[in-house]
Protein backbone atom coordinates (compact mmCIF):
# COMPACT_ATOMS: atom_id res chain seq x y z
CA UNK A 1 0.00 0.00 0.00
CA UNK A 2 1.29 3.46 -0.93
CA UNK A 3 -0.04 6.73 0.35
CA UNK A 4 1.45 10.21 0.10
CA UNK A 5 0.98 12.12 3.39
CA UNK A 6 1.99 15.34 1.66
CA UNK A 7 -1.24 15.20 -0.37
CA UNK A 8 -3.29 15.87 2.76
CA UNK A 9 -4.57 19.44 3.09
CA UNK A 10 -3.70 19.85 6.76
CA UNK A 11 -5.43 22.81 8.44
CA UNK A 12 -3.16 25.25 10.24
CA UNK A 13 -4.83 24.97 13.63
CA UNK A 14 -5.26 22.50 15.20
CA UNK A 15 -3.82 20.47 12.31
CA UNK A 16 -6.39 17.69 12.45
CA UNK A 17 -8.40 16.02 9.71
CA UNK A 18 -11.31 13.61 10.22
CA UNK A 19 -10.77 9.93 9.51
CA UNK A 20 -13.69 7.66 8.69
CA UNK A 21 -12.88 4.05 9.51
CA UNK A 22 -14.58 1.23 7.65
CA UNK A 23 -14.25 -2.54 7.73
CA UNK A 24 -12.34 -3.75 4.68
CA UNK A 25 -14.39 -6.95 4.57
CA UNK A 26 -17.80 -5.39 4.00
CA UNK A 27 -17.44 -1.60 4.03
CA UNK A 28 -19.23 -1.16 7.35
CA UNK A 29 -18.45 2.21 8.96
CA UNK A 30 -16.87 1.51 12.33
CA UNK A 31 -15.95 4.88 13.78
CA UNK A 32 -14.91 8.48 13.17
CA UNK A 33 -11.82 9.98 14.77
CA UNK A 34 -9.16 12.62 14.16
CA UNK A 35 -5.69 12.33 12.68
CA UNK A 36 -2.74 14.69 12.67
CA UNK A 37 0.63 14.35 10.94
CA UNK A 38 2.08 12.37 13.84
CA UNK A 39 -0.83 9.91 13.93
CA UNK A 40 -0.74 9.38 10.17
CA UNK A 41 3.00 8.77 10.24
CA UNK A 42 2.63 6.26 13.09
CA UNK A 43 -0.18 4.49 11.24
CA UNK A 44 1.83 4.15 8.03
CA UNK A 45 4.95 3.04 9.90
CA UNK A 46 3.28 0.43 12.12
CA UNK A 47 0.35 -0.80 10.03
CA UNK A 48 -1.94 -0.24 13.01
CA UNK A 49 -4.24 2.78 13.07
CA UNK A 50 -3.28 5.70 15.30
CA UNK A 51 -5.34 8.80 16.03
CA UNK A 52 -4.89 12.07 17.86
CA UNK A 53 -6.91 12.08 21.09
CA UNK A 54 -8.45 15.53 21.43
CA UNK A 55 -9.52 14.90 25.04
CA UNK A 56 -5.99 13.88 26.08
CA UNK A 57 -4.15 15.93 23.44
CA UNK A 58 -1.77 13.12 22.54
CA UNK A 59 -1.08 10.33 20.09
CA UNK A 60 -3.45 7.39 20.54
CA UNK A 61 -3.04 3.90 19.12
CA UNK A 62 -6.50 2.38 18.77
CA UNK A 63 -6.67 -0.69 20.99
CA UNK A 64 -3.69 0.20 23.17
CA UNK A 65 -5.67 -0.80 26.28
CA UNK A 66 -8.45 -3.02 24.87
CA UNK A 67 -6.16 -4.79 22.36
CA UNK A 68 -8.91 -4.31 19.78
CA UNK A 69 -6.51 -2.82 17.26
CA UNK A 70 -7.32 -1.72 13.73
CA UNK A 71 -4.94 -3.17 11.16
CA UNK A 72 -4.61 -0.85 8.21
CA UNK A 73 -5.53 -2.16 4.77
CA UNK A 74 -5.63 1.02 2.72
CA UNK A 75 -6.09 4.80 2.92
CA UNK A 76 -8.04 7.04 0.58
CA UNK A 77 -8.17 10.83 0.49
CA UNK A 78 -11.38 12.70 -0.31
CA UNK A 79 -11.72 15.09 -3.26
CA UNK A 80 -10.76 18.14 -1.18
CA UNK A 81 -7.82 16.42 0.47
CA UNK A 82 -9.07 17.22 3.96
CA UNK A 83 -10.60 13.90 5.07
CA UNK A 84 -9.32 10.35 5.19
CA UNK A 85 -11.02 7.02 4.63
CA UNK A 86 -9.25 4.18 6.42
CA UNK A 87 -10.04 0.64 5.32
CA UNK A 88 -9.10 -1.72 8.14
CA UNK A 89 -9.17 -5.25 9.43
CA UNK A 90 -10.50 -4.85 12.99
CA UNK A 91 -9.39 -7.14 15.80
CA UNK A 92 -12.46 -7.43 18.01
CA UNK A 93 -15.19 -4.84 18.48
CA UNK A 94 -14.27 -1.28 17.57
CA UNK A 95 -16.44 0.60 20.05
CA UNK A 96 -15.45 0.87 23.73
CA UNK A 97 -18.98 -0.36 24.57
CA UNK A 98 -18.18 -3.71 23.00
CA UNK A 99 -20.17 -3.24 19.80
CA UNK A 100 -18.72 -3.77 16.37
CA UNK A 101 -19.32 -0.16 15.32
CA UNK A 102 -19.52 3.07 17.29
CA UNK A 103 -22.73 3.70 15.36
CA UNK A 104 -24.44 0.60 16.78
CA UNK A 105 -26.87 1.01 19.67
CA UNK A 106 -25.34 -0.14 22.97
CA UNK A 107 -27.66 -3.14 23.17
CA UNK A 108 -26.99 -4.25 19.59
CA UNK A 109 -26.84 -8.01 19.15
CA UNK A 110 -23.48 -9.49 18.12
CA UNK A 111 -23.17 -9.19 14.37
CA UNK A 112 -21.65 -11.71 12.01
CA UNK A 113 -19.07 -10.40 9.56
CA UNK A 114 -18.51 -13.00 6.88
CA UNK A 115 -16.90 -10.75 4.29
CA UNK A 116 -19.57 -11.15 1.62
CA UNK A 117 -18.66 -7.71 0.24
CA UNK A 118 -15.63 -9.30 -1.43
CA UNK A 119 -18.02 -11.04 -3.82
CA UNK A 120 -18.42 -7.64 -5.48
CA UNK A 121 -14.78 -7.94 -6.54
CA UNK A 122 -15.35 -11.40 -7.96
CA UNK A 123 -18.50 -10.30 -9.81
CA UNK A 124 -16.68 -7.28 -11.28
CA UNK A 125 -14.05 -9.63 -12.72
CA UNK A 126 -16.64 -12.04 -14.12
CA UNK A 127 -18.69 -9.20 -15.63
CA UNK A 128 -15.55 -7.80 -17.27
CA UNK A 129 -14.79 -11.23 -18.76
CA UNK A 130 -18.34 -11.36 -20.10
CA UNK A 131 -17.79 -8.05 -21.86
CA UNK A 132 -14.24 -8.43 -23.17
CA UNK A 133 -14.00 -12.24 -23.57
CA UNK A 134 -10.18 -12.35 -23.24
CA UNK A 135 -8.50 -15.34 -24.86
CA UNK A 136 -7.17 -18.02 -22.51
CA UNK A 137 -9.60 -17.19 -19.70
CA UNK A 138 -11.46 -20.09 -18.09
CA UNK A 139 -14.43 -17.80 -17.51
CA UNK A 140 -14.42 -16.86 -21.17
CA UNK A 141 -14.46 -20.52 -22.19
CA UNK A 142 -17.55 -21.11 -20.05
CA UNK A 143 -19.30 -18.05 -21.43
CA UNK A 144 -18.52 -19.03 -25.03
CA UNK A 145 -20.05 -22.43 -24.29
CA UNK A 146 -23.40 -20.77 -23.66
CA UNK A 147 -25.97 -21.63 -21.04
CA UNK A 148 -25.34 -25.38 -21.26
CA UNK A 149 -21.62 -25.12 -20.41
CA UNK A 150 -22.13 -22.82 -17.44
CA UNK A 151 -25.20 -24.64 -16.13
CA UNK A 152 -23.48 -28.02 -16.45
CA UNK A 153 -20.66 -26.81 -14.20
CA UNK A 154 -23.18 -25.54 -11.63
CA UNK A 155 -24.78 -28.99 -11.56
CA UNK A 156 -21.41 -30.72 -11.23
CA UNK A 157 -20.26 -28.43 -8.44
CA UNK A 158 -23.55 -28.80 -6.55
CA UNK A 159 -22.99 -32.56 -6.56
CA UNK A 160 -19.42 -32.07 -5.34
CA UNK A 161 -20.69 -29.90 -2.49
CA UNK A 162 -23.12 -32.64 -1.47
CA UNK A 163 -20.38 -35.30 -1.48
CA UNK A 164 -17.96 -33.09 0.44
CA UNK A 165 -20.63 -32.30 3.04
CA UNK A 166 -21.36 -36.00 3.50
CA UNK A 167 -17.63 -36.74 3.88
CA UNK A 168 -17.40 -34.07 6.57
CA UNK A 169 -20.45 -35.54 8.34
CA UNK A 170 -18.81 -38.97 8.35
CA UNK A 171 -15.62 -37.49 9.77
CA UNK A 172 -17.60 -35.70 12.46
CA UNK A 173 -19.51 -38.84 13.43
CA UNK A 174 -16.32 -40.90 13.69
CA UNK A 175 -14.48 -38.30 15.75
CA UNK A 176 -11.81 -37.93 13.09
CA UNK A 177 -9.85 -34.75 12.51
CA UNK A 178 -12.02 -32.65 10.18
CA UNK A 179 -9.51 -30.11 8.91
CA UNK A 180 -9.23 -31.84 5.54
CA UNK A 181 -12.94 -32.49 5.07
CA UNK A 182 -13.89 -28.93 6.04
CA UNK A 183 -11.27 -27.50 3.69
CA UNK A 184 -12.64 -29.71 0.90
CA UNK A 185 -16.21 -28.56 1.61
CA UNK A 186 -15.15 -24.91 1.55
CA UNK A 187 -13.38 -25.47 -1.75
CA UNK A 188 -16.34 -27.16 -3.40
CA UNK A 189 -18.72 -24.48 -2.10
CA UNK A 190 -16.40 -21.82 -3.53
CA UNK A 191 -16.53 -23.55 -6.92
CA UNK A 192 -20.33 -23.62 -6.76
CA UNK A 193 -20.58 -19.91 -5.94
CA UNK A 194 -18.15 -19.00 -8.72
CA UNK A 195 -19.89 -21.05 -11.40
CA UNK A 196 -23.31 -19.79 -10.31
CA UNK A 197 -22.08 -16.22 -10.81
CA UNK A 198 -20.72 -17.15 -14.24
CA UNK A 199 -24.11 -18.63 -15.15
CA UNK A 200 -25.82 -15.39 -14.09
CA UNK A 201 -23.37 -13.41 -16.21
CA UNK A 202 -24.04 -15.66 -19.21
CA UNK A 203 -27.76 -14.99 -18.79
CA UNK A 204 -27.22 -11.24 -18.26
CA UNK A 205 -28.77 -11.37 -14.80
CA UNK A 206 -27.03 -9.37 -12.08
CA UNK A 207 -26.63 -10.84 -8.58
CA UNK A 208 -28.59 -7.85 -7.24
CA UNK A 209 -31.71 -9.53 -8.61
CA UNK A 210 -30.96 -12.65 -6.58
CA UNK A 211 -30.30 -10.62 -3.44
CA UNK A 212 -33.57 -8.78 -4.02
CA UNK A 213 -35.45 -12.08 -3.93
CA UNK A 214 -33.67 -13.09 -0.73
CA UNK A 215 -34.58 -9.77 0.88
CA UNK A 216 -38.22 -10.23 -0.07
CA UNK A 217 -38.25 -13.70 1.46
CA UNK A 218 -36.40 -12.74 4.63
CA UNK A 219 -38.44 -12.73 7.81
CA UNK A 220 -36.39 -11.44 10.77
CA UNK A 221 -36.87 -13.37 13.98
Amino acid sequence: MTFDPTAVAWPDDPGLVPAVVQDHADGRVLMLAWVDREALAATLASGEVHFHSRSRDRLWRKGETSRNVLRLHSIALDCDGDALLLSVDPVGPTCHRGTRSCFDPPDAAPESNQGFAWLETLWTTIAARATTRPAGSYTTSLLLGGVDAAARKVTEEATEVLLAAKDDAVAEASGAVREGSRRALAGEAADLVFHTLVLLAERGLEPAAVLGVLRERHRPA
